[in-house]
């Protein structure tokens, strides 16, 4: 059950609402009266914005009073509402105690690598290039603790593959992931698959899910399992621990209080799709789970937000994980300078005190200075460290914090690497000093026996790094290339190869909208685009190329691809599948393509050409005119591919066959993002339409002016039963 940010739902959180009464007498009831009013008058300013989703919910995090004065009744109650709840779900934290388990609490900056990454698969040779990735990940974020590798989506539905046959035809099978598994090892990385329950309308193995899934964790020595859009299943820590011990399971929302026990991390993000909204009260609140279980991980993360802050803030003030996402779906989504030098600071102070961030010495919101300055205290082995945010946007410079203090105890500024700013009056320490404009402070108080020299090159290396920091906010923009056409010799338009119809020079207006997660920028939810410009004459085949003639470029030409991985999978000995020499070829990749183009002294249309030509001047939602007619294409109910003159009724204004269904086809418009991803538009649809999930790409035909953005990945992967191409030459204007 989701529990919005109100003092109802916090009690019911406890005991049932029946039971405020007995309750409040746990604690001072004017002081809870105060708060429960404050709480209630918060909760309405936040629903009266009419942008602002309910987001505030109990799944996430626990929000926080913003009155000092009833910080410490929270805390009481933060405490009771832990042992309350440990007791009623009689928790048992054996996979937490478990020696298997103990690389857990430290595993905590996580990224997921696209399939389509080319910081890990390089598209020329087709060979993994991980030591780039996670040199990458060094330099800039201080080290990725584990990697998800994310195969499927959103690729997945463009054919009948399944999830686990995208991890089959990456490079060099399972057997080459079970190397890039060890080579991540070899660096104390951590690896993860990539669960989607989802995936049912595609191909079908005879196997439950859950098999498939042990046999891939088993055959590339995977460290646990990822589960997509899902809050836990106890079903798979059982299939888990058959495999073997220390399998983790990790969940995208937050896993359901029951299932923390065998869950060891989960992402922290909001529930409602489209906003993935994870919102931390002013007064930094306590991330449930974590504060449930202290050696669970959670990775805080807003999806979208280009600034960092929030969540940066939020995983210091609860000594838990953070979720490097840039290659977001092949959409660029990288940090600012200054987020990237902040976790840099952050993340090696955490993994040399995991000890604390994971033990029981944690106390949030403790008293500090300064009216945007907030702390929380990390005790234990003699130690206490104070993890600090600056809320405000402008730097604090003064009195942090006042505290107990023992003879022969020094205190250090951890964040800056040098000795903190103290003033010792009594039996108190003052301690002073500066923390950035919506920045991150640490301090640490410590014997004199434990300032060895190693913690010495550990704050030189922590000076080093913040000497180095970059206050620059400014979000990256994605840097990308188009492929250069390169235009054909030029025909008269009485002299074009046959089977081509010629298309005047015009002005043109296209207006094309894609599928979620289709555009090449950062928001793409299904937003259409248009634009106007001038179309050279051109002439463009009125058929995609088909079997028959892509073999007569084989023969004539001797074509071999680099990668020959998938290539024409559906020919038997060189040759096409008997009675389908008309239909169009499919199981070639966007080179295979261009390579046939070159060799018909053609080239592949620009996706604005193929629409025009599928459109005509009256642009037509279909080719044929406004509305869907199922009759005059290839609807699917072939079960495959039909020839490419079965439906003349379809035939698009300029008599082009094919331009809705059968097909989907490749065009000449390869992008990059930022030299991350690749992609090319591909128009048409096809026959194949997987069900039973919003998350598969488009499927089925589609109108004139669909566009789906067809990651590239490498030839295994692009091949498709459900991809072909036609081609275009110039024309004399």
């Amino acid at each position: 059950m989701r529990y919005f940010f109100c003092c109802t739902a916090i009690l019911a959180l406890i005991v049932p609402v029946a039971n405020v009464e007995a309750a409040e007498g746990v604690i001072l009831k004017k002081e809870f009266s105060a708060w429960r009013a404050q709480l209630t008058q918060w909760r309405k300013a936040k629903l009266a914005e009419p942008n602002l989703p309910n987001e505030m919910t109990f799944d996430n995090i626990m929000p926080a009073p913003d009155e000092p004065a009833l910080w410490p009744l929270w805390r009481d109650w933060l405490t009771q509402w832990r042992e309350d709840q440990r007791k009623a779900l009689n928790y048992d934290d054996k996979y937490y105690r478990a020696k298997e388990f103990a690389w857990v609490p430290s595993n905590l900056v996580s990224t997921p690598i696209m399939s389509w990454e080319m910081l890990f698969i390089d598209p020329e040779t087709g060979k993994y290039t991980l030591d780039k990735f996670l040199e990458y990940g060094e330099k800039e974020y201080g080290g990725f603790d584990n990697v998800l590798l994310w195969q499927a989506y959103p690729r997945i539905g463009f054919d009948e593959r399944n999830q686990f046959d995208f991890y089959r035809d990456l490079p060099g099978g399972l057997e080459e992931l079970r190397e890039v598994t060890k080579a991540c090892h070899e660096k104390g990385v951590k690896v993860f698959i990539s669960y989607n329950p989802w995936d049912t309308g595609t191909r079908r193995e005879g196997k439950s899910d859950a098999d498939l899934l042990m046999e891939t964790v088993k055959s590339i020595d995977a460290d646990g399992i990822y589960l997509d859009t899902w809050f836990g299943s106890a079903k798979l820590r059982a299939e888990l621990d058959d495999i073997g011990p220390g399998l983790a399971l990790q969940t995208e929302l937050a896993v359901a209080m029951e299932d923390v026990a065998t869950h060891h991390m989960s992402w922290g993000q909001s529930k409602p799709w489209k906003t993935w909204f994870f919102k931390d009260s002013h007064a930094p609140g306590v991330v449930r789970n974590k504060w449930f279980e202290r050696r669970h991980v959670v990775y805080p993360t807003n999806r979208w937000i280009s600034d960092r802050t929030g969540n940066l803030q939020t995983s210091w003030m609860n000594g838990t994980g953070t979720l490097v996402w840039e290659n977001r779906f092949g959409c660029w989504d990288g940090w600012s300078p200054r987020d990237r030098s902040m976790l840099r600071s952050m993340i090696p102070i955490q993994r040399r005190y995991i000890a604390l961030f994971a033990g029981e010495g944690w106390s949030p919101l403790v008293e500090s200075q300064g009216d945007d300055v907030f702390a929380s205290l990390w005790e234990g082995s003699g130690l206490r460290l104070w993890t600090l945010v600056n809320r405000a946007d402008k730097p604090y410079v003064g009195e942090l914090l006042t505290v107990s203090h023992a003879q022969g105890t020094s205190y250090f500024d951890l964040i800056r690497g040098t000795e903190a700013q103290v003033e010792i009056k009594g039996g108190l320490a003052r301690l002073n000093g500066s923390i950035d404009a919506r920045g991150v402070g640490g301090l640490i108080a410590v014997p004199e026996k434990a300032v060895t020299e190693d913690f010495e090159r550990f704050l030189q290396k922590q000076a080093e790094v913040f000497s180095h920091r970059d206050g620059d906010t400014s979000y990256p923009q994605g840097n990308g290339f188009a492929t250069p056409i390169t235009r054909t010799s030029k025909y008269d338009r009485d002299s074009i190869p046959r089977a081509m119809a010629a298309i005047a020079a015009a002005r043109v207006k296209i207006e094309v909208n894609f599928q979620t997660d289709g555009r090449p920028d950062r928001f793409h939810w299904k937003t259409p685009t248009e634009r106007e410009l001038e179309l050279s004459a051109y002439a463009i085949d009125l058929t995609p190329v088909t079997n028959s003639q892509y073999a007569e470029f084989l023969k004539d030409s001797g074509y071999k691809p680099r990668h020959d991985e998938n290539f024409l999978k559906h020919w038997a000995n060189g040759k096409a599948p008997a009675g389908k020499e008309d239909h169009p070829v499919v199981y070639v990749d966007l080179d295979d393509a261009r390579a046939y183009a070159r060799w018909a002294g053609k080239r592949l249309p620009t996706e604005e050409e193929w629409q025009y030509a599928a459109q005509g001047p009256k642009r037509l939602k279909y080719p044929w005119g406004r509305k869907m007619k199922s009759n005059v294409c290839n609807n699917g109910k072939s079960k495959g591919t039909t020839s490419v003159y079965a439906f003349p009724e379809g035939r698009s204004p300029f008599g082009c066959y094919d331009m809705c269904g059968n097909t989907w086809e490749w065009t000449e418009s390869e992008r990059s993002n930022e030299g991350r991803s690749r992609f090319c538009y591909i128009r048409g649809g096809s026959f194949y339409k997987a069900k039973g999930s919003g998350w598969y790409a488009d499927g089925g035909p589609q109108p004139c002016g669909r566009a789906a953005k067809f990651l590239l990945v490498w030839p295994g992967l692009d091949r498709c039963s459900t991809i072909g191409f036609r081609c275009v030459v110039d024309l004399v204007e």
